[in-house]
């Protein structure tokens, strides 16, 4: 992960009401550094928010400093504008890990971990927004931000940085056996784990520059 994501600590995020997971709550996790990890690793989260009366999901990248979630989005975006002007988020991120296959479809589920964030909102600009946008990029590609040249004003004029401040969190993990009756009415059906193991693919060039390191440590 990006050293960048732990200098910073904002003020001590807890697990109360909102947060809590009331449905199968043994699956719960309430250490910031299970929220951390799934923030960390996640490419993209989802956030949400209330849109002329409706309820909307946005997927968008984050990027984690601290307790401080940068979310990253058009000017033009009505989710973001919404957020900003209630002043509050909630964001959640996912990473899924496999299938937990039972012998009845009802049983079978996937393995995952997931995060669910709540916090206050605010616009972020100037020095700090620059430097979100360079937590963005060696986010998605670590090293890569030494490789391109600086964002122009008028990209970053173009651009949304809006911080969540965490201050209610908790993680959730599906992992394991199924959870499955004693005597299964199909003893014949096999079930256990089939793990999910993504990787990059060979990257395919657009240009004739040589491939920079952040890409070949990327797809090793």
């Amino acid at each position: 992960s990006n050293p960048h994501h732990h200098r910073r600590r904002t003020a001590h995020v807890s697990s109360p009401e909102r947060a809590r997971l009331r449905r199968l709550p043994e699956k719960g996790r309430y250490d910031p550094a299970d929220w951390h990890e799934v923030i960390d690793r996640a490419l993209f989260v989802h956030v949400a928010a209330t849109v002329d009366g409706l309820a909307m999901a946005l997927p968008t990248l984050a990027v984690r400093d601290g307790d401080t979630v940068y979310l990253h989005g058009s000017r033009s975006n009505a989710v973001m504008r919404a957020l900003v002007e209630a002043g509050e988020g909630f964001v959640t991120a996912t990473l899924f890990d496999g299938l937990r296959v039972a012998t009845t479809g009802f049983e079978s589920s996937i393995a995952y971990r997931s995060a669910a964030l709540f916090g206050t909102v605010r616009r972020v600009e100037g020095d700090e927004a620059a430097r979100a946008l360079d937590l963005f990029v060696d986010h998605l590609i670590p090293g890569r931000l030494v490789e391109v040249r600086p964002m122009t004003e008028r990209e970053k004029n173009l651009t949304a940085v809006v911080a969540l401040e965490v201050t209610e969190a908790s993680a959730k993990h599906s992992a394991g056996p199924t959870d499955q009756a004693d005597e299964p009415a199909w003893p014949d059906a096999w079930s256990g784990f089939v793990p999910y193991v993504g990787h990059w693919g060979a990257p395919v060039a657009d240009s004739d520059a040589p491939l920079p390191d952040s890409i070949k440590r990327l797809t090793l």
